[in-house]
């Protein structure tokens, strides 16, 4: 296990046509060679285009295909709109090594956003821990950081990866909670939030020891995964 990941934050704002949003994350995967993690906001490529769910899900599923092609020892995390067995769905997808090695679909509907009238849940039995290169990741999309019962989850991660499209008028709550958990789960959190003017632009890195790297104004935010610290505090403050 590497004791130092460089990462990098997309900040970004959806455009249209579609795939505007793809070309921008192909050049961003070119241009941040030395980022091992990449982390998009929530329905990056598409936005939550409910009035064309059947186009964004096709386009969303060649998306993948191209992004599988083009990611190699990166870890590539977004969430993309997808159809499931009772409906559509928003999906997180974490692409390494050419293929799609973590999917969760988002479980935590967002009532306020009416996301329950387009979409259906995803379950809760996929919020689990994977591993990679010997590096415990877990992801929770947008909403769901506020459920303490999925911080449980995913106790035990050393990174927790949220993409989100979270709004504006609630910008203090995701700062707190996302330092929250990484104090909590003694592990980092990233947070990838949209770019919109409606959003609160709060993308992060917080570390468990309760520091936090905040840009609200930039597309690209880079910061360092100290592996170490995880270790460093979890063996001096014992949770069990």
């Amino acid at each position: 296990m590497t004791a130092s990941l460089p990462c990098t934050i997309l900040q970004m704002k959806n455009r249209t046509p579609y795939r505007r949003n793809l070309d921008r994350l192909l050049q961003y995967l070119e241009r941040e060679r030395d980022a091992r993690i990449l982390i998009a906001p929530e329905v990056c490529l598409t936005d939550y285009d409910y009035e064309h769910l059947e186009e964004a899900v096709a386009f969303s599923e060649e998306a993948e295909r191209i992004l599988c092609e083009r990611v190699g020892k990166q870890i590539l995390v977004l969430t993309r709109l997808t159809h499931r067995k009772g409906g559509y769905a928003n999906e997180a997808i974490v692409i390494h090594d050419h293929r799609v090695v973590h999917r969760q679909a988002k479980h935590k509907l967002f009532l306020l956003g009416e996301e329950d009238r387009y979409l259906i849940p995803g379950s809760e039995e996929e919020i689990v821990p994977f591993q990679l290169g010997g590096v415990r990741y877990g992801v929770l999309i947008c909403f769901e950081l506020r459920f303490k019962d999925l911080w449980k989850r995913l106790e035990g991660c050393d990174i927790i990866l949220v993409p989100a499209q979270w709004g504006l008028p609630r910008k203090r709550h995701l700062e707190i909670l996302a330092r929250a958990l990484g104090v909590m789960n003694q592990c980092y959190v990233l947070v990838a939030d949209s770019a919109r003017e409606d959003m609160a632009r709060s993308s992060l890195i917080a570390s468990p020891d309760g520091g936090i790297l905040l840009e609200d104004m930039q597309e690209v935010i880079r910061g360092e995964i100290d592996l170490s610290l995880v270790k460093k505090i979890r063996r001096s403050i014992r949770m069990k």
